[in-house]
């Protein structure tokens, strides 16, 4: 018999890659070009021809076998070194090659550090509004997730309610600053303030509280943003990147977990995480990528056009009475929809060839999100036709009369 809970998340399909599908079929009848497509966070940028030359010049000039062979288990060891140095060059930490684990992108170094710091039953909080697929993420650990209501006036950590919701079930707590869907960075005193609570509870309840540091974003920050490194503030946290923004390649799939160097066990969570890919399959990155990125870890793709897209929607969408937090960073900004539900919002918007996110499926109902890794000339098309779909749906709105 075929496993029936697999089964059943067929039906859970994520909307996002719904609503990209629905505008890819949309397109091949008006033309991609008519559909504003918000939907995908798929990077917008080249990566940088610095990367493609090393790519060149590394298949031209290395043996065969260290291109293409196998890569150690615990990873590259140029790789992790080179990881290491630049982390802290950057941040003023001390880690070493021994606390880096390659991982498949974000989402492999997520599957390694909840695995390798929570058992089957144990609960990991996380924040509203999140990444939809922390569901899964979590629930296939054997661990559960519990979601903490979002402060919708800031976007940053609601601590109300985190402190009711931090019980001793909970073993790991789950951020991701900047923050998918929101676009927040969670700053330096939001930050502190966190790091003192699980200080103070791990030692009321007798057993450490991990924190786990989603960072796939922590490279596109805007002027003026407070998005300190996260692993700073507290000794056990352990830190989950992806080139895949910061370099634009989502599809070579490469990342990382850091384990601060202060962490309780540091020494032996990069081996354990070994020992989980051998439990799930998990290799890690191929060798050429992983000696690719080494050599241009430091640098990124031309990001400005995020800020450029940013300050565009932030603008005419507040200048057309929506109520919406600006971003310090990431390609998302999450508005209030201009009516209670967000999916009829939604809905409404794709009659003018708008595709944007209902914001229920990230823990926020009643807004929504705007992906705006697209070319800026894209986002200047489309903000008149925002106003037509505003100034003929909600006329109050736009005449300014709510």
């Amino acid at each position: 018999m075929i496993n029936q809970e697999y089964k059943s998340m067929l039906s859970g399909k994520s909307v996002i890659r719904q609503l990209s599908e629905y505008a890819i079929a949309r397109g091949k009848k008006i033309g991609y070009e008519n559909v504003f497509d918000f939907s995908l966070g798929n990077p917008s940028v080249p990566a940088p021809q610095s990367l493609t030359d090393t790519m060149i010049r590394l298949l031209q000039e290395k043996d065969p076998m260290e291109l293409h062979g196998y890569s150690p288990s615990l990873g590259n060891p140029v790789y992790k070194e080179k990881i290491a140095a630049s982390l802290n060059r950057r941040f003023q930490m001390n880690y070493t090659a021994a606390h880096i684990f390659p991982t498949t992108g974000a989402a492999g170094a997520l599957a390694h550090a909840v695995r390798a710091v929570t058992t089957p039953g144990d609960e990991v909080l996380t924040f509203a509004p999140f990444f939809p697929e922390y569901g899964p993420y979590i629930s296939g650990t054997g661990a559960q997730l519990k979601v903490v209501p979002a402060d919708t006036r800031t976007f940053q950590i609601n601590f109300d309610e985190f402190e009711k919701m931090l019980t001793q079930n909970v073993t790991a707590v789950l951020i991701n600053t900047p923050n998918n869907p929101s676009g927040i960075a969670y700053s330096t005193e939001t930050l502190r303030k966190l790091a003192q609570i699980l200080k103070d509870k791990s030692a009321a309840f007798g057993h450490t509280i991990f924190l786990i540091s989603d960072e796939p974003y922590r490279e596109i920050i805007f002027k003026g943003a407070d998005a300190p490194y996260v692993s700073k503030f507290y000794a056990n946290t352990l830190s989950c990147y992806s080139f895949s923004k910061s370099l634009s390649l989502p599809g070579e799939r490469i990342g990382y977990v850091a384990v601060n160097p202060a962490c309780e066990d540091a020494e032996i969570i990069v081996p354990m995480c070994g020992q989980i890919s051998r439990g799930t399959g998990h290799n890690c990155p191929p060798s050429i990528i992983q000696l690719a990125v080494a050599e241009v870890c430091d640098e990124t793709a031309d990001l400005s056009v995020y800020e450029t897209n940013m300050n565009l929607i932030y603008d005419t969408l507040t200048d057309l009475g929506f109520t919406c937090v600006k971003p310090g960073g990431t390609f998302y900004i999450f508005p209030k929809a201009l009516e209670e539900s967000s999916v009829s919002f939604c809905n409404k918007a794709r009659d003018y060839d708008l595709i944007l996110v209902p914001g229920d499926s990230f823990g926020a109902p009643g807004f929504f999100r705007m992906a705006y890794c697209i070319d800026t000339e894209k986002v200047q098309r489309a903000m008149p036709r925002l106003r037509q779909f505003v100034r003929e749906i909600y006329p109050d709105v736009a005449n300014g009369k709510v």
